[in-house]
């Protein structure tokens, strides 16, 4: 259990400071330019685009929980099982595509921003803060609803709790990331919860298949190929907390075996930039 709230407090940390991150970058940009390129009334347009995003995660979450309840048990299983998978998959795109924009998004942002400013519209400010609050936050109800999805009443003190606490986090953290390089650099961060994220990715898609394995429905293939039970248990709190975040198994079946080998090789082919393809030259002779 305390693995499942390391996991909601480390997914709102996350997508908070990503969130932030862009919430200021259009910020600072309308501070600087909105009188000079036509935007006075450019932050009111701003936050209200901050809260239409933040309207549309709610908007998707309260779906998300409409589809839950028009479920049976079996059916609320097969839900959670596609929740899980689902979020994975939303975690290695969001990496892939942080690897692919992260380097070019303040560049992006602010040209949306010109762009809007051609036009003397408050509705590209609007538009961008609004995708990109959404995006956030529809990730993020994604990620906890699978956890959210199988507590109830007050159970949930302890999630929501986990919650707030990475959102504060969060505002700290961004704290410290706008100081500079001085105590926290932006590359260190992304960096560094890339790895905690591609764990967590693993995390996920072992317990969908530890759910697909106890409906019968996939195959142990073998018996437990070894014991780590001695050095941490995945039983025991530090163990199941462990577990959570990164998808250790101390007693792994050949399943979950071949499925951790799978996602190396779809992990290293993500991370590895491709190689530049060289053309022969031919001799031209005159």
């Amino acid at each position: 259990m305390g693995g499942q709230f390391g996991q909601i407090a480390f997914i709102v940390w996350r997508e908070s400071v990503e969130a932030l991150l862009v919430v200021g970058i259009l910020n600072a940009w309308l501070a600087r330019e909105g009188a000079v390129r036509g935007l006075a009334g450019g932050r009111a347009w701003l936050w209200g685009g901050v809260g239409a995003g933040l309207a549309v995660a709610a908007a998707l979450a309260v779906a998300l929980l409409f589809f839950a309840e028009a479920f049976g048990d079996e059916g609320q299983d097969w839900f959670q099982i596609v929740m899980v998978f689902l979020a994975a998959g939303l975690i290695l795109q969001m990496v892939a595509w942080m690897r692919r924009h992260g380097r070019n998004l303040k560049r992006n942002l602010e040209s949306g921003l010109s762009a809007a400013s051609a036009r003397a519209s408050g509705w590209g400010v609007f538009v961008l803060a609004t995708v990109a609050v959404a995006r956030e936050g529809s990730e993020t109800v994604v990620f906890l609803w699978g956890t959210f999805a199988t507590m109830s009443g007050s159970a949930l003190v302890a999630p929501i709790a986990a919650a707030l606490g990475g959102l504060l986090a969060a505002v700290a953290t961004y704290g410290l990331l706008q100081l500079g390089g001085r105590v926290l650099s932006w590359r260190t961060f992304f960096q560094a919860t890339e790895i905690m994220l591609l764990f967590l990715a693993l995390a996920m898609l072992t317990t969908g298949v530890d759910r697909l394995i106890g409906l019968d429905l996939l195959p142990t293939l073998s018996k437990p190929l070894w014991s780590t039970a001695w050095l941490l248990d995945d039983g025991t709190f530090v163990g199941g907390f462990v577990a959570a975040l990164t998808g250790y198994r101390a007693r792994p079946d050949l399943t979950t075996l071949l499925l951790w080998v799978s996602y190396g090789l779809l992990v290293w082919r993500l991370v590895t930039p491709p190689k530049a393809i060289t053309l022969p030259v031919r001799e031209v002779r005159s």
